[in-house]
């Protein structure tokens, strides 16, 4: 089963203030970690909204909105995926993620679905023929 550990993003994030040496070293110290332990996936830093750009569907249109986007705490700086054999092992790993900020944060972690969380068919097939969902086993 895999994880995403979510990262929110703060001011300073979105301003684009680089993290210092000591969380960078915090941060390469868990994740090495993880990759030591077999469980790291994937897991990567997010630039600023000022350089992204959202899409809006309503009313059956589709809008393009411009970055950068006002409310940081609903924005995501970074995040970390996992694979684990359970819900505890995920937790357990969670628990020992470093404050990736220098301020009050919060982090989240969400369960990903698996391909065979959809049942068989035919369209589940064209992901799997397309290795979506399966990579990082």
């Amino acid at each position: 089963m895999r994880y995403m550990i979510l990262v929110k993003a703060t001011a300073d994030s979105e301003a684009g203030v680089m993290p210092k040496e000591d969380m960078l070293k915090a941060m390469a110290d868990y994740h090495q970690e993880l990759a030591t332990a077999g469980v790291l996936v994937d897991g990567n830093g997010l630039q600023p909204t000022s350089k992204g750009w959202r899409l809006k569907f309503s009313d059956g249109k589709k809008f393009l909105i411009d970055g950068p986007f006002a409310e940081t705490k609903e924005v995501i700086a970074g995040y970390t995926i996992i694979k684990v054999k359970s819900p505890e092992e995920a937790l357990d790993w969670f628990q020992r993620f470093p404050n990736p900020h220098y301020e009050n944060c919060e982090i989240e972690m969400r369960r990903m679905f698996e391909l065979e969380d959809f049942g068989e068919g035919e369209q589940i097939e064209r992901f799997r023929d397309m290795d979506v969902g399966v990579k990082g086993v």
